[in-house]
């Protein structure tokens, strides 16, 4: 990685330590030796994957998609090969060890292809609107927002009820033009007289 002439040295190891490519690198430098041999320049393999990453930003994924295909290619691979020697096993444990293998990989065969898929066709958010139906008469009565009802936040108010008051004068009170007559007493029935209780009261 060429150093930039207005860093310090140790502000250039600081960035490159931090750079996703050269992390990328090195760990693959540390696991591809039995594949590349100890050849494999390091510089040349941080330039691959940094045009890989702008190849990303640009919209094109093709490299992750080839990849996801080989990946799970490879993984149903191991599934194949860990369950057929799991079938030549004679002890119980060993059998279930190349069983429990094999089916590990066979799940991330299918992860990874599940993954492709959504890479290949992203899922679309869908948003439902409510919807009020009813099959009769419907009524909804929302009441009416007043200044007095969002003056104090987490305190509703009571709204007044329409049907019992009268607004028409600018003040609200009780509706009394529809008051009834009231009913007349019952004649037959008089005031009783005071009884006269005895002195000395009962214990």
């Amino acid at each position: 990685m060429a150093k930039d002439p207005s860093q310090t040295t140790e502000q250039a190891l600081a960035r490159a330590a931090v750079n996703p490519s050269i992390n990328s690198a090195a760990v693959m430098g540390a696991y591809q030796g039995n594949l590349m041999g100890n050849t494999l320049d390091m510089g040349e393999l941080v330039n691959c994957l940094r045009e890989s990453c702008e190849s990303v930003k640009s919209g094109d994924l093709s490299d992750l998609e080839a990849m996801l295909v080989t990946q799970a290619t490879t993984l149903q691979t191991l599934f194949a090969s860990l369950a057929r020697r799991a079938a030549n096993q004679e002890h119980l444990r060993q059998y279930e060890t190349f069983m429990g293998l094999a089916l590990k990989a066979q799940a991330q065969s299918r992860a990874t292809i599940s993954a492709l898929v959504d890479l290949k066709f992203p899922r679309q958010a869908t948003f439902v609107k409510q919807a009020n139906i009813a099959h009769g008469p419907q009524q909804v009565n929302n009441g009416t927002t007043t200044p007095s009802a969002t003056a104090h936040a987490g305190k509703p108010q009571r709204q007044p009820n329409e049907l019992l008051e009268d607004q028409s004068h600018g003040s609200a009170y009780l509706d009394t033009r529809a008051t009834t007559a009231p009913a007349g007493g019952n004649p037959a029935v008089e005031t009783l007289e005071p009884v006269h209780r005895a002195k000395k009261s009962r214990r």
